[in-house]
C-alpha cells in the first residue's frame, strides 16, 4: 500500500536567474535587459586587451526599476531619462538638467553642506528634488552616453563634477576637493568630486559621460595614470593621488602636467571626451 498520494505535483525547483554582467543584478531568465541598469542581457562584455570594457549601450526605450518607480531611456545621440515616480519616491538632480515634468510633481531643494565653497568652485549651488507621484524627464545638453549604476547597500562612489544626471533620494550626497590635480582645462583650481553613499537601502545613480564611457576593475595594488579630463567615476576603495610630470622641450624648455594615479582595488570609469563647464548657479 502506498504511503502517500500517487499524483502529487513535483516540488517547485529554484527559479532560474540571469546575472547582469554590468551591475551583477539578478534577472528572470526570460528578461532581455537588466531591470536594475538596463544593460542588454544577450550581449557579451566588450573588453579591450588592456582590460577596459565599454559601458553597455542602452537600447532605445529601455526600462529600469528602482524602489516602486521606473525610468525609461529614450534616444541615443542626446539621451533622455523619463521617470515615472511612485507616491513617496524621490530623486535629486542639478536643476538645469530637467527637461520637462508633469505639473503635479512638486520640486524642492536638497539641503547642502558647504554652499559657499560650492559656489566658489563653480559647482551647482542648487540641487533640486522631485517627489512622486508623476512623470519627469532629464537630459544633459550634450551628446554622450548614460551610465546607470545601481548602488547596493553600503556602497560609496566618487564622481567627477557635473557628471551626475540624477540619483534616488536614498543615496547620500556630498562633495570633496582634490587639491593639486589640474591641467589647462582646470586653470589650476583643482578638481571636485561628487560623493554618493548608500546606507541600508539600495539606490540608483545615473551619470552622463561625454563621448564613450569605459570601465576597468583594478586589482589590489594595481595602478594606472589617468588624464584628469578623462576621469568619470571610481569606487571609494580606489585611491587617487596627484602625480606631477615634467616634460622637456628643446625649444621652450619644458612644461609640467598633472595626472591622476588610481590604485586598486575597485572600478575606475573614464570618458573619451571632456567638456569644461562654467556654471552660473
Amino acid at each position: 500500500m502506498s504511503d502517500g498520494p500517487q499524483n502529487a505535483p513535483p516540488a517547485a525547483g529554484p527559479v532560474e536567474r540571469i546575472q547582469c554582467q554590468w551591475c551583477q543584478g539578478q534577472n528572470e531568465k526570460t528578461a532581455l535587459s537588466c531591470r536594475l541598469c538596463g544593460a542588454p542581457l544577450d550581449v557579451r562584455n566588450l573588453v579591450s586587451e588592456s582590460g577596459w570594457r565599454e559601458a553597455p549601450r542602452l537600447k532605445d526605450m529601455t526600462e529600469i526599476h528602482f524602489g516602486q518607480s521606473s525610468c525609461q531611456v529614450e534616444g541615443e545621440i542626446v539621451p533622455v531619462v523619463e521617470l515615472s515616480l511612485h507616491q513617496g519616491d524621490a530623486v535629486y538632480f542639478e536643476h538645469h538638467v530637467m527637461l520637462w515634468k508633469e505639473e503635479s510633481v512638486p520640486l524642492t531643494t536638497l539641503q547642502l553642506q558647504g554652499g559657499f565653497k560650492r559656489l566658489l568652485a563653480g559647482m551647482p549651488f542648487i540641487v533640486s528634488v522631485a517627489t512622486g507621484p508623476g512623470r519627469i524627464a532629464f537630459s544633459r545638453d550634450a551628446t554622450g552616453e548614460l551610465v546607470v549604476l545601481p548602488l547596493h547597500p553600503g556602497m560609496e562612489l566618487d564622481v567627477r563634477e557635473h557628471a551626475f544626471l540624477l540619483a534616488s533620494y536614498a543615496v547620500g550626497y556630498s562633495f570633496v576637493r582634490i587639491k593639486g590635480l589640474y591641467n589647462i582645462l582646470f586653470g589650476g583650481q583643482g578638481m571636485f568630486m561628487d560623493r554618493f553613499v548608500t546606507q541600508q537601502t539600495q539606490g540608483l545613480l545615473i551619470l552622463h559621460g561625454y563621448g564613450n564611457v569605459f570601465e576597468r576593475t583594478l586589482k589590489q595594488g594595481e595602478s594606472i595614470l589617468v588624464e584628469p579630463g578623462a576621469f568619470l567615476y571610481k569606487d571609494s576603495t580606489v585611491t587617487l593621488e596627484v602625480q606631477r610630470q615634467q616634460l622637456t622641450s628643446g625649444l621652450f624648455g619644458g612644461f609640467g602636467m598633472s595626472l591622476a594615479k588610481m590604485t586598486g582595488p575597485g572600478r575606475v570609469g573614464i570618458q573619451s571626451m571632456y567638456v569644461h563647464h562654467h556654471t552660473g548657479d
